[in-house]
């Protein structure tokens, strides 16, 4: 029996494959990875299969697609592996539809991880969705639907191609093979290869998954008419991936359309059928030479991506990339930290701080509060948003009347930005208020699918299409979709120009918000608002070069490159530039200014916030009774040590990357105690400072104090804590949203309700 089953063709394919194709087999194994949470789980890769979104919900049609994207992959792997080792198994010639067969036969690791992939979305509805079961059913019979409408519809294709392109094209490709040395010469290899090859098959499975013995003598059959048989689904795979190539293009240009944007999940599994299927085509030509071609060709693209049709830039819009770039050196720096500009700055934001003394009653000295709001993507930008309007709520809107000065970086200022703009409509009359959970809903709608879609469709292959604004032209890219959805998901409410926030900031209707992203160029920060700041950036002995300047005002530098036109929300995505997610966008100055998250050198926005003191801190001691530092952080300032483990020797590959990363946010915070604590006792007046904190550690400690145990390791805690991407499950907003009940956070509102007049609950 054991001999039986060893020398079965389904278990001689897993140990072909696990021999020699080591590479396809990852590529299921890293699914299983991403299935279980053992690979991206902090980013929240895992979610985008297990919970995918289509048309802004999670239901059976985005389970349908993800069934279409598993059989897409499926098939690739079946048509690589055919074409790369089907040679071996003589058998399969003389057998009808030899294709089908071999598919049935090579299904073993397909099946296993759509087991799995099963197993995992019931398991995940099930404790992180509460969902019923006849709801998840309803998930896994979508997912099963487009499975079998997409392997039939292939299938069929294959079922008829067998036969029909062997009688078509079994003589012309005679004739072009006597035509072709190189090819010919590659065919009698691959057929000396098919002699050599030892068929040790006993038993396979036919379409009907019935046991069938092998029999046929192959001798008396010429090699050249076996490989014809091969050499069919060769052109096969050529059609399928021309059509897969064709199609992804074409979505390309009509990307637009919402229907058309696949989970990014799917997209995903489309990407790896692609790469699958060059596999195959690149083997079954280039035989021994694939490796040298493959490195020959990569060498080639790596130098031509330098030249202008390859290298074309991530643009900003409403920025005129067509007039003389600004010259970006020292000296020009030095110019715009001049003491003319310095003062004027200066003066401008001192009538800026009287506009707004004057809303209160003359003999009032208001508090003068300033948020700072941490990056973190959409959780971020979800807790921050909720955070603001709990605080606008209990004070009846006092809390901003008071607040002048919005600092932060990524997905945090995305929040407060939009609770920024809702504000300002209210007071516009265009809106009852701004506190309203549609709100919520808008702010943590899913971003993610249309830039994965993008990556796909369009950044991957060919950048070639461009979208109007503002009379210009700019590449489309992921960064676009990006700003596009989120246009969409608030309402288009912050699709304005830079300057369309002008008069609102100097007459004190909103508060400051400067967007401050890092340039990767020289580490400095560019801070982009409607008013020149350039007192954030030095003084004036950094302008005589005894010092570094550490901002370029935005206004200011790129004044002839329309820098007043700028899309508001492509300012907040240069503030928000997640890695290899949405690209990294470059300006036009000379060198090319390419700009980076804003969380990069200062995530809390902090230093900003101090910064804005200092410079005004004889005016804050005259007319106000201090300042209060609101801030809202999405992490724990204060985490127990955690006690590691030995690592293992791959972990220790990677620990020094890690510990940067991970260490990174510790950093920042202990930088920004000590300057926060230094401020604090040079000032001349009270400086407060209320924070709020997103951590599912009260939420962890409470179920475990039911089994008796109050003790969260980090492992938990960042298990439990929402991914740092920019789409979130129904749990994780949950989770983000209830944070606001922990005993910290409620501390937090009882000293807003206290500062500003109300009394504690």
């Amino acid at each position: 029996m054991w001999n039986s089953i060893s020398h079965s063709f389904p278990v001689q394919l897993l140990r072909l494959h696990l021999k020699k194709n080591l590479t396809l087999v990852a590529l299921w194994g890293i699914l299983v990875m991403v299935f279980l949470g053992g690979f991206g789980k902090v980013l929240g890769i895992p979610y985008l299969f297990l919970d995918p979104e289509y048309l802004n919900k999670v239901g059976w049609q985005s389970y349908f697609m993800m069934g279409v994207g598993f059989s897409i992959f499926t098939m690739a792997f079946h048509m690589t592996t055919y074409i790369m080792d089907a040679a071996r198994f003589k058998f399969l010639a003389v057998l009808s539809k030899p294709f089908l067969k071999f598919c049935i036969n090579n299904s073993l690791i397909p099946f296993l991880v759509y087991l799995t992939y099963c197993f995992a979305v019931i398991q995940f509805q099930l404790g992180n969705e509460d969902q019923s079961s006849s709801i998840i059913w309803s998930f896994l019979m979508g997912f099963s639907g487009g499975n079998l409408l997409t392997f039939a519809l292939l299938f069929i294709y294959f079922a008829f191609t067998n036969k029909d392109f062997f009688i078509m094209f079994a003589d012309n490709l005679d004739r072009q093979l006597r035509r072709a040395k190189v090819s010919r010469a590659n065919v009698i290899r691959r057929y000396k290869d098919q002699k050599l090859a030892k068929d040790t098959v006993y038993s396979y499975l036919d379409l009907n998954l019935k046991l069938r013995e092998v029999r046929m003598d192959l001798a008396h059959f010429e090699g050249h008419k076996i490989l014809k048989v091969f050499d069919q689904n060769h052109l096969n795979l050529v059609v399928i991936e021309a059509i897969l190539v064709a199609v992804i293009l074409l979505l390309g240009f009509v990307g637009d359309t919402e229907w058309l944007q696949f989970p990014a999940a799917m997209s995903v599994l489309l990407i790896l059928s692609i790469l699958t299927l060059l596999v195959g085509a690149l083997t079954f030509w280039l035989r021994s030479w694939t490796s040298f071609v493959v490195i020959a060709f990569f060498l080639l693209i790596n130098g031509a991506s330098r030249t202008p049709w390859l290298n074309r830039p991530h643009t900003a819009l409403g920025m005129d990339y067509s007039v003389d770039k600004a010259e970006y050196n020292l000296q020009t720096i030095r110019d715009l930290m001049s003491d003319e500009n310095l003062a004027k700055d200066k003066a401008l934001h001192l009538e800026i701080l009287e506009n707004w003394k004057a809303q209160f009653p003359a003999e009032e000295r208001p508090k003068l509060v300033i948020l700072a709001c941490s990056g973190g993507g959409q959780r971020s930008a979800l807790w921050t948003l909720h955070v603001i309007q709990q605080m606008h709520a209990i004070t009846k809107g006092k809390i901003m009347d008071h607040t002048r000065l919005i600092t932060g970086a990524s997905g945090g200022l995305i929040g407060a930005a939009f609770f920024r703009e809702l504000y300002l409509r209210t007071q516009l009359g265009e809106l009852d208020s701004p506190v309203s959970i549609e709100y919520l809903d808008q702010i943590s709608s899913d971003n993610l699918n249309p830039i994965i879609f993008t990556l796909m469709v369009n950044d991957l292959l060919i950048r070639n299409q461009y979208i109007e604004y503002e009379d210009n032209y700019y590449l489309k890219d992921r960064g676009y979709a990006f700003e596009n959805q989120l246009n969409k998901n608030t309402m288009g409410v912050l699709d304005k120009a830079l300057s369309e926030y002008e008069i609102p900031e100097y007459e004190a209707q909103i508060p400051l918000l400067p967007i401050t992203p890092l340039i990767v160029n020289d580490g400095r920060k560019l801070l982009i608002a409607p008013h020149s700041m350039s007192f954030m950036g030095g003084t004036a002995m950094e302008a005589e070069g005894t010092e570094k300047v550490q901002v370029i005002d935005f206004l200011r530098f790129f004044e002839k490159q329309n820098s007043s036109n700028l899309r508001f929300i492509s300012a907040l995505r240069m503030g928000a530039t997640f890695p290899f997610i949405t690209p990294n966008i470059q300006l036009p100055s000379n060198p090319q200014m390419e700009i980076m998250d804003a969380g990069l050198s200062d995530n809390f926005g902090i230093s900003d916030a101090l910064r804005f003191i200092d410079t005004f801190d004889d005016w804050i001691h005259e007319n106000t009774d201090g300042v209060v530092l609101i801030t809202i952080r999405d992490s724990e300032k204060v985490q127990e040590i955690e006690d590691k483990k030995p690592p293992s020797i791959l972990q220790k590959l990677f620990i020094p990357i890690k510990n940067i990363y991970i260490n990174w946010d510790n950093v920042q915070t202990l930088n920004n105690e000590r300057a926060f604590t230094y401020m604090k006792e040079k000032l001349p007046f009270a400086m407060d400072r209320i924070e709020f904190e997103y951590s599912s550690k009260d939420f962890l400690e409470g179920q475990l104090n039911q089994l008796g145990d109050s003790e969260v390791d980090s492992e938990q805690l960042e298990i439990q804590r929402a991914s740092l991407n920019w789409r979130l499950t129904s749990k994780e907003k949950r989770d983000i949203l209830n944070s606001i009940s922990s005993p910290q956070n409620q501390y937090a509102l009882d000293q807003v309700k206290e500062l500003f007049g109300a009394p504690p609950r």
